[in-house]
């Protein structure tokens, strides 16, 4: 992927983010019993920031666990659909790159589903600036069960259709794709979940992808309306079960 492609990606969701908020999935509450175990320390009375917080779907799980938390976000469309659902929680305007947040502030550094749109070599410092000594960096992304064989199927589709598939980051995230430099030590964890949800919140999922939306309401139309007839095959009642692997990578300080 070329600079500006991916750059193009990255803000493609300021368009697109009252449909991100209504149908992207959320995470299960055994992700954050992780993200605490790994760590060793709970979440509740923590001082976290959520960079990349999109729309506030990580942002609202951490607030109901008792976080003292404050949500980054660069995207000027996701930052004020994030003020209508969490009007409550802070929300500053920045990126991992270069965090507007003073050093050694934090217990937790969080990125839900945001890690791969940052430089890693910007970024791991900038997290090892603002986390406090024993602190935790805890990435984590939702991704396709690979076994589960109509949404292995659906993504052959979509990387015929539009030549890549939805995921920039996929469940083969390791420590090195992390942090090139080999400075972090993150844990790896997996949390399998499902949600049972109607086809058409289903297909606003997927729809609310960059890849979808970077090429443009016609081409998303004709895959969008040809993926109907498929899951309308696959789930005749109508409702789609969306199975993830939650992929957790956490890293703690010294």
């Amino acid at each position: 992927m070329t600079v500006s492609s991916h750059a193009a990606r990255a803000h493609s969701f300021n368009s697109a983010a009252a449909q991100y908020a209504a149908n992207r999935p959320s995470y299960p509450s055994a992700l954050l019993d992780a993200i605490e175990e790994l760590a060793g320390r709970p979440l509740a009375g923590a001082r976290v920031a959520d960079v990349g917080a999109g729309t506030g779907i990580s942002t609202a799980l951490l607030h109901a666990r008792g976080a003292d938390v404050v949500a980054v976000e660069p995207g000027e469309g996701m930052a004020a659909q994030f003020r209508r659902v969490l009007p409550d929680v802070a929300v500053v305007r920045g990126d991992g790159n270069s965090l507007p947040l003073a050093d050694a502030s934090l217990d937790f550094l969080t990125y839900a589903q945001s890690w791969h749109w940052t430089d890693p070599a910007r970024a791991v410092p900038e997290a090892l600036r603002v986390l406090r000594p024993g602190g935790a960096l805890a990435l984590w992304w939702n991704t396709d069960a690979p076994d589960v064989p109509w949404l292995a199927e659906q993504g052959r589709r979509i990387a015929r259709h539009f030549g890549a598939g939805v995921p920039v980051a996929d469940r083969n995230v390791s420590a090195r794709t992390v942090d090139p430099s080999g400075r972090l030590d993150p844990v790896r964890r997996e949390v399998r979940w499902s949600r049972r949800v109607p086809v058409d919140t289903h297909l606003a999922n997927i729809g609310s992808h960059s890849i979808f939306l970077v090429h443009g309401d016609e081409a998303t139309a004709a895959f969008l309306a040809e993926e109907r007839e498929h899951l309308t095959r696959a789930f005749p009642d109508g409702l789609v079960e969306e199975v993830y692997d939650v992929v957790l990578l956490l890293a703690t300080t010294t």
